[in-house]
């Protein structure tokens, strides 16, 4: 509504300074200000990339958040910011940051030197404190004008079905409201059960009170504050509960989430969503659609405030608890669902549960006795670190997980295996006449809601904490492989497999062996590597372990066969892979072994065929942002596109793919076997072209960003065909992916759950 002005001002702020801030209170709407300049101006050569830390919580990842939303994505042991500053050099964009306040001095390092390093970069930072760094233009927002005001209460109220005039009652509404939009938004929120008139008087008895007595104004943050808290006041007991209880989860959550969560107590498992709608229509927390499903967010201003409430309940140790337990057990049920047809549903339900994850994964971190439960989280993640192009942060979790735990005194954190709850802090909350929440959380105690069960299965200490520990250290030496980074991969999976063989455990043995196998493979020794390969999987047969890490290993075989000369044994190999993944719905397993068959084809003449296994395989590996199955599927279609006698294209392709080469941790760029299809297509293009030619189309390609490399790839092949639907019995889950109760229960010789 209106800020026209404002508007104005930020533009002609962008186009003068590299370096914008945009500062004020909270709900004073400046994220809303920000996407509309953005939004409406000229964008930059290289676009507008908004970045949203509101749910970032560990200044550690201010980086890779980032990276994440520019769509970045490395294979490498680089930092997060070595992977910016090389993609950004010599573009021009605009980066905003949005909601960086709690997180200001990684912000400001990180905006320091990207100005530093990357001239055609403009920076936009959105927050309540400047960032305070040299060249830092200031713009403070200020409230809405009394028009401006009046007009979106109107708006939002017509929203609501009520229609509002605007007269005396109105304007002064929003003049005690001091014309802050989100302050405005709570009130009209009350609509449907009292006018104007009664809203008025009931908020300005509270401001009296505040204000010692007097009408005078109060400071503007003060001023939101009061509104958020009068807001909570006219509130029910129940949806007072729920409101603190939501501030438990980082960014959106769902609604099964919530029932789980923050359920018991005072507050009915049932009940949950009948609160919930409640508080969705007084504009305490928003509805929104995305790729999963329905997701719900509450403002970070008012989540602030119902974190504050959770504390003074004394019930916030529970909550993060069962919040870290239902995480938990959804990425033991994701990991299950990933040997599915479900699993493009899994890789984009993992994306959006990101913040949550990383929340649950600090908390097992911080607790006294959370580490064993932090290594069978993280190991359970393996296919988002592997399958979903997430090496750097998995291996982040993986190795804090592993480190030593600290050797305290028995006593220190109360005895084991009792739950300790920490002294309750001193929160200072706005006078108002609202009930003790310690006496209403007593009051409305009541026993776990049926049906709804504490997760069960999590890791205890002995052989279960024992075998995530196994878990946690092969999925680490998987990741370090595909990192390139072999001394350590080497040394976690050594350490794997001695410890697994102490213990007894033949299901990490099998899974060390393999990786150790994978690890000879991509360091050119093939005979050792099919030799460990070979008995992996005989060990994986004998305890029953069957999922995409197994056939993986299969495919991993199957390309040791070929470089080893023998093509059919390979073949033979990969078909089998692609039946029992078809049959069970699985892509990215799937995909490697069609990129084995579509050698096969080349290697046989061919050509059309090996082309339309290979789109199918990039598509796949694209979908899954697998850069290694991206760019050997690249390499493997400029060879094809040679031979069907266009080497200009195949020449742009090498470039494509040389491009993304930097990312991709391992060095096979220079193996003997997997470099092979380049040299080759290289030599023949060179022929075809003369070196010239050839270079100014390799250029070409290198100009291509990953989006562009792989259209490019996939847009001269015929449209590829959908995957098949399972052709037999597929295991059943219990429940479908989006209304599943999670429990953190891996399954032993299932065959579902890797290792």
């Amino acid at each position: 509504m209106g800020r026209q002005a404002e508007l104005r001002d930020l533009a002609r702020a962008l186009d003068s300074s590299r370096l914008v801030t945009v500062t004020g209170p909270g709900g004073i709407g400046k994220s809303r200000l920000a996407a509309r300049v953005t939004g409406g101006r000229c964008a930059p050569p290289d676009g507008t990339w908004r970045v949203e830390l509101t749910a970032v919580r560990d200044p550690e990842f201010v980086d890779h958040a980032v990276v994440e939303s520019l769509g970045l994505t490395d294979h490498t042991t680089r930092a997060p910011r070595e992977t910016l500053l090389a993609h950004l050099a010599g573009r021009r964009l605009l980066l905003v940051l949005d909601g960086f306040e709690h997180l200001v001095d990684a912000c400001a390092d990180l905006v320091v030197e990207l100005l530093e390093r990357l001239p055609g970069l403009s920076v936009l930072a959105v927050g309540r404190r400047p960032l305070a760094v040299s060249g830092e233009q200031l713009l403070a927002l200020g409230p809405l004008a009394e028009d401006e005001a009046v007009e979106l209460f109107r708006e939002r109220a017509g929203r609501r079905g009520v229609p509002v005039a605007d007269d005396p009652h109105v304007r002064e509404l929003c003049r005690r409201l001091d014309g802050i939009p989100l302050a405005v938004e709570l009130a009209a929120g009350r609509l449907g059960a009292l006018s104007p008139d009664q809203l008025l008087e009931r908020l300005d008895d509270r401001f009296r009170l505040l204000a010692g007595g007097g009408r005078d104004a109060l400071p503007r943050h003060r001023t939101l504050r009061t509104a958020i808290g009068w807001s909570h006041e006219l509130c029910t007991p129940e949806e007072r509960l729920l409101w603190s209880r939501l501030s438990v989860f980082a960014g959106r959550f769902d609604l099964e989430a919530a029932e789980y969560v923050c359920s018991g107590g005072g507050l009915h498992h049932d009940d949950v969503l009948d609160v919930l709608s409640a508080l969705l229509a007084q504009s305490v927390v928003a509805r929104e659609e995305t790729a999963t499903g329905v997701r719900y967010r509450m403002l970070d201003t008012v989540r602030a405030y119902g974190a504050e409430w959770l504390e003074a309940t004394g019930d916030a140790v529970r909550l993060r608890r069962r919040h870290r337990d239902w995480y938990v057990g959804l990425a033991t049920w994701c990991e299950l669902d990933w040997f599915s047809p479900r699993q493009n549903e899994v890789a984009a339900r993992i994306e959006a549960e990101l913040p949550n994850l990383r929340c649950a994964l600090e908390h097992c971190l911080t607790e006294p006795d959370g580490m064993e439960l932090a290594r069978h989280l993280a190991g359970s993640l393996w296919f988002c670190w592997v399958g979903c192009g997430r090496l750097s942060e998995g291996r982040h979790w993986l190795e804090r997980s592993l480190e030593p735990e600290p050797h305290g005194e028995p006593g220190a954190h109360g005895e084991p295996g009792t739950h300790h709850r920490e002294p309750e802090p001193r929160v200072e909350l706005e006078a108002h006449r609202e009930p003790d929440p310690r006496v209403e959380l007593e009051a409305h105690r009541e026993p776990q809601p049926h049906g709804l069960p504490e997760p069960h299965g999590l890791p205890e200490s002995g052989s279960g904490g024992e075998h995530a520990r196994l878990k946690a250290l092969w999925v680490l030496g998987y990741v370090a492989i595909l990192q390139g980074d072999t001394v350590p991969a080497l040394a976690a999976l050594q350490r794997c497999r001695e410890e697994a063989e102490r213990a007894a455990d033949p299901t990490a043995v099998a899974y060390a062996e393999h990786r150790t196998g994978c690890l000879a493979l991509v360091s050119d020794d093939m005979p050792r590597a099919e030799t460990l390969l070979r008995s992996a999987l005989a060990r994986y047969e004998e305890i029953g372990e069957l999922n995409s890490n197994v056939l993986m290993g299969q495919v991993e075989l199957a390309m040791a066969r070929a470089f080893l000369g023998d093509l059919p044994d390979a073949v033979r190999l990969c078909e089998e892979v692609r039946r029992v993944c078809e049959d069970h719905g699985e892509r990215w397993a799937r995909s490697y072994a069609l990129y084995v068959l579509a050698y096969a084809a080349w290697s046989e003449g061919d050509t059309a065929r090996a082309r339309a296994l290979l789109t199918d395989c990039l598509s796949c590996a694209h979908t899954f942002r697998d850069l290694l199955g991206s760019v050997l599927s690249i390499e493997l279609l400029a060879l094809v596109t040679v031979a069907q006698g266009d080497p200009a294209e195949a020449a742009v392709l090498q470039g494509a793919a040389a491009a993304l080469w930097p990312s991709v941790g391992l060095p096979l760029f220079g193996s003997a076997y997997y470099n092979a299809p380049h040299e080759l297509c290289e030599a023949k293009a060179r022929q075809r072209l003369g070196d010239g030619r050839y270079e100014e189309c390799v250029r070409q390609g290198r100009a291509l960003g990953r989006e562009a490399a792989v259209a490019r790839a996939l847009g001269r092949a015929r449209p590829h065909a959908v995957l098949p639907a399972p052709r037999g019995p597929v295991r059943p889950t219990h429940q479908t992916l989006g209304t599943h109760e999670p429990a953190a229960s891996p399954t032993r010789k299932g065959g579902e759950t890797a290792g």
